[in-house]
Formats: C-alpha cells, sequence, structure tokens
C-alpha cells in the first residue's frame, strides 16, 4: 500500500486510476492542476506521483521541475503523446516511467507496481553486518545504506539512476547495451528504448561527473553501450 498523487485537469480520468489503484490498496491523493499537486506533495507523506504533461496554467514538465528540486519521489508522466521526443522530454524533466493515453488498467497498475518497488528497495536503509560497497576509484556506492559518494561528498540520484550506476558498478568493464540496460533495470522487453536509457546515463553524468562532456566513470563504447571504467 502506498500514498499516490494523481494530478490531471480530467476529474474523469482521476477517477477511473483512482478505481484501479484503490483495487490495489494504495491511498489516493486527487488534485486538477499543479498548484493543488504540489500543495498536497508539501503537506503528504507522497511515495508516487502520476502526472498529467498537458494542463493549463502550470504544465507537468513545470511541475515534476519543482518536485525534484526537493523530492526523489517517482514520477509516472500521462500523456495523449506518444512520439519519442516527448518522452525524452518528461524524462528530462525528472520523470521515471511515461504511461501514453489511452492506457489499460493493467498496463498503468503494472507501471505503478515496477517504480514502488525500486522506490521501497532504493529507500530501505535497514543495517546489516555485512557491507555491500561496489566502487571505481573515488567513485562509490554503498548498497546497505543506498548512497553514492564521488570524492566522499554525497551524490543524490533517483531510484532509477541509482540501479542504473550499480548495475554498472557491479560489473565493472562489462559493456551493457541500451537493451540489456533497459531489460536489467524496467524489467520489460526493450523497443526503441535507445532515448529512455540515454537520458538516464546523461542526468548520471551530470551528477557524478567533474566533465560530464569527457566522462572518467562512465562510459560509452560506440555502437555497443555503456560501462563503468575499472580505475
Amino acid at each position: 500500500m502506498a500514498n499516490i498523487l494523481v494530478c490531471d485537469d480530467d476529474k474523469d480520468i482521476v477517477s477511473a486510476i483512482e478505481i484501479y489503484l484503490l483495487e490495489d490498496g494504495h491511498i489516493i491523493f486527487k488534485a486538477y492542476d499543479g498548484y493543488q499537486a504540489l500543495d498536497i506533495l508539501e503537506k503528504e507523506d507522497i511515495q508516487l506521483v502520476i502526472l498529467d504533461i498537458m494542463m493549463p496554467e502550470m504544465s507537468g514538465i513545470e511541475v515534476a521541475g519543482k518536485i525534484r528540486e526537493k523530492s526523489e519521489v517517482p514520477i509516472i508522466f500521462l500523456s495523449a503523446k506518444s512520439e519519442e521526443s516527448d518522452k525524452v522530454d518528461g524524462l528530462n524533466a525528472g520523470g521515471d516511467d511515461y504511461v501514453t493515453k489511452p492506457f489499460s488498467p493493467a498496463e498503468l497498475t503494472a507501471r505503478v507496481r515496477s517504480n514502488l518497488r525500486r522506490y521501497t528497495q532504493f529507500g530501505n536503509n535497514t543495517e546489516s553486518n555485512n557491507s555491500h560497497i561496489y566502487s571505481a576509484g573515488a567513485l562509490c556506492i554503498n548498497d546497505e545504506s543506498k548512497s553514492v559518494t564521488v570524492d566522499g561528498e554525497q551524490v543524490k540520484l533517483t531510484p532509477i539512476e541509482y540501479n542504473i550506476l550499480l548495475l554498472l558498478l557491479k560489473n565493472k568493464g562489462t559493456v551493457f547495451s541500451t537493451d540489456k540496460i533497459f531489460q536489467s533495470i524496467w524489467n520489460e522487453t526493450p523497443i526503441a528504448t535507445d532515448n529512455t536509457v540515454a537520458v538516464h546515463i546523461r542526468h548520471i553524468r551530470e551528477k557524478i561527473e567533474i566533465n560530464p562532456g569527457q566522462p572518467k566513470f562512465l562510459k560509452v563504447v560506440w555502437g555497443v553501450g555503456y560501462k563503468i571504467e575499472d580505475i
């Protein structure tokens, strides 16, 4: 069970989504514009946001930008647009996933479960006697505390960014194609996923690299994929 915020200017869509997610036992908070959504996020402990892109006054893209200033809560964008560029815009704004209208209840609930699972695992800071530390030079992940540091300075990643970096760092020197990364992280069949993965890789580089244009840690192998250098 999770607290989920659903924001769409179409009240019928919000009501329909509420019905789907109530069946999974979630608590639903409803908003019909970006200002209402941000107000709810200030007051409530929200674990996932479902956010329409095309809204009056404040777009979903703008709302996501403001959310990302304070929180790494998963954001699933809703949009009537299905162009790859629109999906990239959503991911660039801080979105974790994207569902195109019209959508099936099964698809939406599956994506909600998947994103909540990643978020829950990301936020699980339970201590144990066994440390799980992976490093490459000054880059370090402690998978018990879910913390990432570069030169001892903590780096803030979203759950998806963290999982991608952990995958590559656990397998230093191994090149992963975009399809392999997508399949490993999203647990879905990869179909035209290059841009989706590339956006997240770029965000990771911006956070861990001194010069993202000349990365020290996260390297591209042109025509093949990505890897973490074994420094």
